[in-house]
């Protein structure tokens, strides 16, 4: 018997590969002549990283990023040298599982950015809520009141903005391409 297992993450709990384990584990206890492929399965949160990289021959590159709550956090993106691609998840550096403190109003995100031009983002599993604000601010991006201020970050600084300035980085921003993964549609706002 040939057992291929690709099982999603336990958000907080257990790592795809993890979960994988376990049920080859329960598999083989059943059958001990099987043959179990465990592969990582991921939706665009926890997890997303780790599936492309093995499946797409990449390679992990270790960050130190700030978190959602302007905390240092310990990080990582897949690169495919392949297509000069950077993969990288929200739940990563701004999860809802690396922090304590759940408080979306004021949690932000932060991006990547080292010079390459093709980016796969997973923006399942994050902590935030401020409408990608976070992200753009690490790209070099304004966000302005009606009085010409900054707005802050996370999401109570949405109300705030009144403007927005574009990035000095605009020109190389022109040449990257974006792809987000979500398994959901979000309506902005909640609406």
């Amino acid at each position: 018997m040939k057992v291929v297992v690709a099982v999603d993450s336990f958000k907080g709990s257990m790592t795809s590969m993890e979960a994988g384990m376990a049920v080859k584990a329960g598999v083989l206890a059943a059958h001990k002549d099987a043959e179990v492929i465990v592969k990582p399965l991921a939706d665009g949160g926890e997890g997303t990283t780790d599936a492309l990289i093995e499946g797409l021959n990449g390679e992990r590159v270790d960050v130190t990023v700030t978190g959602p709550y302007h905390e240092p956090v310990n990080a990582y993106y897949g690169y495919l040298k392949d297509t000069n691609t950077a993969v990288m998840e929200m739940a990563s550096a701004a999860g809802i599982t690396i922090s304590e403190q759940k408080d979306p109003m004021i949690a932000t995100t932060h991006a990547i950015n080292k010079g390459i031009r093709n980016f796969i983002i997973g923006i399942g599993g994050s902590a935030t809520n401020d409408g990608g604000i976070g992200m753009l601010k690490a790209l070099g991006f304004t966000f302005l009141d009606k009085d010409g201020q900054d707005t802050g970050e996370g999401g109570q600084a949405l109300a705030k903005v009144a403007s927005v300035r574009l990035s000095d980085n605009a020109e190389l921003l022109s040449q990257c391409n974006f792809k987000i993964a979500c398994d959901v549609t979000n309506p902005l706002c909640g609406f």
